[in-house]
This record gives C-alpha cells, sequence and structure tokens, in this order.
C-alpha cells in the first residue's frame, strides 16, 4: 500500500512539473533589461530588446495628422508596416503635446512594445525625454522622426533612435535656389524698379529646429548670391518688423496662416501703390499653397503666362509640385516622404527580427557618435 501511494505522488509531482515547464517562453514581453546585441556595426551601438515570441504592437504618434507632409509620410509608412505585416496603432497630437504625452501613457499601458513618435513639442528638451523615459521604464524601443530631438535625449537610451534631416540643409539650399532664380530673373521680379527686391517669409513655428534654419539660411544664403554679384540684399517688405517674417501662431505651418497674412498683405500693398510684395518664401509647401491662393485671388500666379510673383517652399507635395508643373509656384526643396518611411520601416524590422536597433543602417546618412539618421533632401522646379 505504501509503496503504490509513493509511486501515485511521485506521479503527481512529475506531471506539475511539466505543466510546469509548458507555460515558459509562450507569452513573453520586451524585457526591462534588454540583451546587448553581438552584431558589430560602424553606427552608434543600440541594445536589442528581447522580441523572440512577442509579435510587434507598434504606436505611431504624428504631431498633427494635417501637416501635408506628416501625412505623405504617415500612408507611406501605413503601407510599409502594413506590407511587413506588422500591427501598428497610429495617433493624432493635434499640436497638443499634453494630449500625446498622454497618447503615449496609454499605449503603452495598452500594450505596445515599439513606439514610433513625430513629437510636438520641440521648442525644449522636455517632451522628448518623458517619452523616451516612458519608453524606458517599459523596456521598449523609441524612434524619434522629422522633429528635431536632442543629441542628449537620443543617447540617454541605447534603444532610442531619430530619423530625420539635417536642419540647415534646406534652408540653405532654398537660399541657394532663390538666388540663382533672382540673378536669372532679377528685372522681371523687381515689379517696381527700385533695384531691390521685397520680400515676406511666412515662418511655421518658433523654436522648432526645421523652421529656425529655413527662415535664417533661406534669406541668408539668398542674400549671398545676390551680394556677390553686385546686388542689394532682400528687403523684407514691412520695416516696422524687426522679426523680418511672420509667423504661424498655432505652430502648425498652415496654409490658413498664410493665406490670412497674405491676404491682410494685399489689402495695403500693391503694383499700383508701388510696393508690391517681390517674393514669397515659405517654411513648407503648405504655406506656399496658402499664399499662391490669396495671390490667385489678387489676379496672380494663375499659370496662365500673365502676372506672377515667385512663391517658394519646401517639402515637394504633390499638390506644390502640381503647381510648379503648372507655373504657379516657382520651386521647393524635396523632403523625402518615402526616405523617411523607407529608413523608419528598416528600424523597425530590425527589431521584428530580433537584431539591433541601429542595425543595416551603414548606407545611411548617420551623425557621429548618436543615433541619429539624416535623409537628403533635393530640389524640384518645373526645369527640374
Amino acid at each position: 500500500m505504501k509503496r503504490t501511494l509513493a509511486l501515485i505522488l511521485a506521479a503527481l509531482f512529475l506531471l506539475t512539473a511539466l505543466a510546469a515547464c509548458g507555460n515558459n517562453g509562450t507569452n513573453e514581453t520586451p524585457s526591462a533589461e534588454p540583451a546587448v546585441s553581438s552584431a558589430e556595426s560602424a553606427e552608434p551601438a543600440s541594445s536589442a530588446p528581447e522580441t523572440e515570441g512577442t509579435d510587434l504592437n507598434v504606436a505611431v504618434f504624428y504631431y498633427n495628422f494635417s501637416d501635408v507632409y506628416i501625412s505623405s509620410v504617415r500612408n507611406i509608412l501605413d503601407k510599409k508596416l502594413t506590407d511587413a505585416g506588422i500591427t501598428f496603432q497610429n495617433y493624432d497630437g493635434a499640436s497638443n503635446q499634453a494630449q500625446q504625452t498622454e497618447q503615449i501613457t496609454t499605449a503603452i499601458t495598452n500594450g505596445a512594445n515599439l513606439l514610433i513618435v513625430n513629437i510636438v513639442e520641440t521648442s525644449s528638451d522636455d517632451a522628448a525625454q518623458n517619452a523616451v523615459d516612458a519608453a524606458e521604464a517599459a523596456g521598449i524601443p523609441i524612434i524619434f522622426f522629422n522633429r528635431e530631438v536632442s543629441d542628449a535625449v537620443v543617447s540617454s537610451y541605447d534603444l532610442c533612435a531619430f530619423v530625420g534631416t539635417d536642419a540647415p540643409e534646406a534652408g540653405h539650399m532654398q537660399g541657394a535656389l532663390i538666388g540663382e532664380y533672382l540673378m536669372a530673373n532679377y528685372d522681371a521680379v523687381d515689379l517696381n524698379g527700385d533695384g531691390e527686391i521685397s520680400y515676406v517669409m511666412f515662418k511655421g513655428q518658433e523654436g522648432n529646429a526645421e523652421a529656425e534654419a529655413r527662415t535664417q539660411y533661406g534669406v541668408e544664403d539668398a542674400d549671398a548670391v545676390l551680394t556677390a554679384a553686385g546686388k542689394p540684399a532682400l528687403v523684407f517688405y514691412d520695416s516696422k518688423n524687426p522679426d523680418k517674417y511672420l509667423v504661424d501662431q498655432t505652430g502648425n505651418w498652415s496654409a490658413q496662416a498664410s493665406n490670412d497674412y497674405m491676404n491682410t498683405i494685399l489689402a495695403e500693398y500693391s503694383e499700383a501703390g508701388g510696393n508690391m510684395i517681390e517674393l514669397v518664401i515659405c517654411n513648407n509647401d503648405g504655406m506656399a499653397e496658402g499664399a499662391i491662393s490669396a495671390l490667385q485671388d489678387a489676379g496672380y500666379n494663375l499659370g496662365d503666362g500673365g502676372k506672377a510673383i515667385p512663391v517658394f517652399g519646401v517639402d515637394a507635395t504633390d499638390t506644390a509640385k502640381q503647381l510648379i508643373d503648372e507655373g504657379k509656384m516657382t520651386g521647393t526643396i524635396k523632403q523625402d516622404a518615402e526616405g523617411m518611411a523607407d529608413t523608419i520601416t528598416v528600424l523597425v524590422q530590425n527589431i521584428q527580427g530580433g537584431s539591433a536597433l541601429m542595425d543595416n543602417t551603414s548606407a545611411y546618412n548617420v551623425d557621429d557618435g548618436v543615433a541619429k539618421i539624416r535623409v537628403p533632401y533635393d530640389t524640384y522646379t518645373k526645369e527640374g
């Protein structure tokens, strides 16, 4: 009897042990202490989270769905993530950092294990650092994109990276493009024949790295081309404005803001008055489109070979390219939406495959000593 009881107890113990073993490895989540990848790379080293046995659940946070360029990135990235079989959820920050921060917290609570963030607030590190801290506490990767975050923020966590552009590059390229256009068309642009070019600058947002660089270099580099050829520097249309730009007070880089500004300007400035705006420079194509709409209401930029004011933007959105091809806009600097989405997808697929975040990026333009990838700009004009 004792021998029979002992056999029964031994069998029960064995079954219990087998059941316990059977639960291991079936519902793993990313570890709070990510394992370091052994892959070697010329890029800054990043750890690989414990993703084996775990499906990616990606949360993508956009600063504002209504931004034309951001919408282009979102549409392309949606397709790439879908094609890769990756589950994702998009969030609209609506230019409200408190709202976006709450969305990030909620997404992590709901099981997101990779964050892709187009941060709303760029004037300080606080919002981006809070997002990194939340990701690190959850032991999950975070990829910032488009809107610049500091090296210090990116370097504060080894599962953090940034995909964007070299902010000054767009300003330099836009300034050079404007300067070259003016040198080829100076007399036609100088509507009142005073030997100077009167301009307006539409700025997207105060404190934003891209807006600051484009506002500064779009004018400075154009001036450099002009003065090197013996021409006077550009003259801001309103001598009483010390900033020498008009900013979208909502921070949305919107067509509505530039349209409202331009309509106000055209009520006072005109060819008949000898003080017409002769050049329009915009931080993005959305603002360029708004300015063109106001100019068209005044009989300019109709694409019919008639009167036109040169308008320059940044992004090369489909609408802007169409306006340029139709002779209604002069030129833009291409911010590569597809290149941005492609690069983000490479990083996501690194995590999906269990690799380090910055693996497979040796062919990209990566900053020295920090996990930041720069997508190059290009120019777009009717002449190509």
